[in-house]
């Protein structure tokens, strides 16, 4: 048996604080008798939490010292008056227990605030902890998402099926440009918004395909990062982006029209 691994379970601290099962205590006291190093780690844990206790403790009012010196000296008077025997009197006695058991109150008291404060601490580490180690997780997960679908963007660009189509700013003074993917096999559009000014909060950009000379919603362009996906659109002669009210409209605003280019 490991006794080194045995000392530092924890056994020997919960069997002096009495909060050892009755196998443990068992156990315990049956190695104690082999094993001399563990009577030595008893000793010390005992003399460690004796050190803990007289330096926590807290010092009672020095009212109580001297109200209860006064009172044991009026007894010790009242005794000495009514009889010399020698042995002492059942109150005197009674005057040491009462006086014992207020110091041993005191250290109890001490120890428990100790222990407690210790659990608190050592609570509330581990709940922080548990709260940054979800925050991790957490963010791991994004930053996986985030990669794989970049990664997933790039090779979809980089396929030769898939058209690029630039979309250039209409309007005067204004650089806008944004840039639709269109695969050519499956019909998926995607879009991205390399340069597009943000849309007023009850505003939302809405990609139009022009088919046959008229304009086909597309889809509205939501807050996403890198391509957003679109419609599927199975033909078209260009696109176009305009700024709609939020949810979308059945027809273009030619007005509130951004950026348009053609297929091809």
């Amino acid at each position: 048996m490991d006794i080194r691994a045995y000392i530092e379970s924890g056994v020997i601290e919960s069997w002096v604080l009495g909060m050892a099962s009755a196998e443990e205590a068992a156990e315990l006291e049956r190695l104690r008798v082999l094993h001399p190093e563990i009577n030595q780690a008893i000793d010390a844990f005992e003399a460690s939490l004796e050190r803990t206790a007289l330096a926590g403790a807290t010092q009672p009012p020095v009212y109580v010292k001297q109200e209860l010196f006064t009172q044991l000296a009026g007894e010790f008077k009242q005794e000495e008056a009514r009889t010399r025997v020698v042995t002492m009197p059942a109150g005197r006695f009674a005057k040491y227990i009462a006086a014992a058991a207020i110091i041993l109150l005191v250290i109890s008291a001490s120890m428990n605030l100790y222990f407690y404060n210790r659990f608190q601490s050592a609570n509330t580490a581990y709940q922080a902890l548990l709260v940054e180690k979800t925050s991790l997780i957490a963010t791991n997960h994004d930053i996986q998402v985030k990669a794989l679908d970049m990664y997933q963007s790039m090779q979809m660009m980089s396929d030769p099926s898939v058209a690029k189509i630039p979309m250039v700013t209409v309007r005067a003074n204004e650089n806008n440009l944004a840039t639709v993917f269109w695969d050519t096999r499956t019909k998926d559009v995607y879009l991205m918004p390399n340069k597009m000014p943000p849309a007023p909060g009850d505003k939302q950009y809405q990609l139009w395909a022009i088919v046959d000379g008229k304009p086909v919603d597309a889809g509205m362009m939501d807050a996403c990062t890198g391509l957003c996906k679109m419609k599927n659109i199975p033909r078209a002669s260009a696109f176009a982006i305009t700024l709609e009210k939020r949810g979308g409209s059945a027809t273009p605003t030619m007005d509130q029209m951004y950026v348009m280019g053609k297929v091809g």
